[in-house]
Order: structure tokens, then sequence, then C-alpha cells
């Protein structure tokens, strides 16, 4: 059993920065990747950064690229989201997700996880 905690988020204002956090526990993860997706009010939950744990590998929605880097700590089953220049729009719950499987090109932008965290509001004021 995969356990997913996020913590992190608050109110901040346009402009500004933010560092979520997502502490993974279960078993081993070398098979998984590691997601972070958002929803807005009255939205879809939708796709924000994904890494693969044990080769790194990356992928990012358009809207947040240049602007959030997701990284992970192996030895502390640790995921993070590191955001700059926040803006309004941004405004959302923020699930970690982890999941496990092969030809993580084909699947890791879709909300398909088997297992999520239960979210981290992140509100940022005009």
């Amino acid at each position: 059993q995969v356990v997913l905690v996020e913590s992190g988020g608050r109110l901040v204002q346009a402009g500004g920065s933010l560092r979520l956090s997502c502490a993974a526990s279960g078993p081993t993860f070398d098979t998984y990747a590691m997601g972070w997706f958002r929803q807005a009010p009255g939205k879809e939950r939708e796709f924000v950064a994904a890494i693969t744990w044990t080769e790194g590998d990356t992928w990012y929605d358009d809207s947040v690229k240049g602007r959030f880097t997701i990284s992970r700590d192996n030895t502390k089953n640790m995921v993070y989201l590191q955001m700059h220049s926040l803006e309004p729009e941004d405004t959302a719950v923020y699930y970690c997700a982890a999941h496990s499987g092969r030809n993580y090109y084909k699947w890791v932008r879709k909300p398909i996880y088997r297992y999520w965290g239960q979210g981290t509001w992140i509100t940022v004021s005009s």
C-alpha cells in the first residue's frame, strides 16, 4: 500500500514562489512515476508535472514549463514541486500521485495514477 501526503500549500501573492512536498511511503518505488496534478474549483483535474523515480525523467504541462520544477529525493522518499512566478490561474488543490508501470511517456500526463494524496490548497492572490 502506497501512502502519499502533500504539504506546503498556502496563500501566496502573484509572482511569488512556493515549494510543495510529497512524502511517499510503501514498497520500493523503482518502477514508479510520481506526478503532480491540480484541480481548480469547477474544473477537471489536470496534469502539472511528473518524474520517474529511478531515471529522473520529467514531463511538464506547457502552462507551467519554465516556472515549475519537479524533483525527488530517493533517500527520503520525497517528491517536490518548486513553483516560481505564480499566477492567480495556478490557484487549485494540488495532488501528488504515484503509479507503477512501463512506457511512462504513454500515461504520465493522464490522471490514471493508482495512488493519490489528499491534496494541498494553493491560493494565488492578484
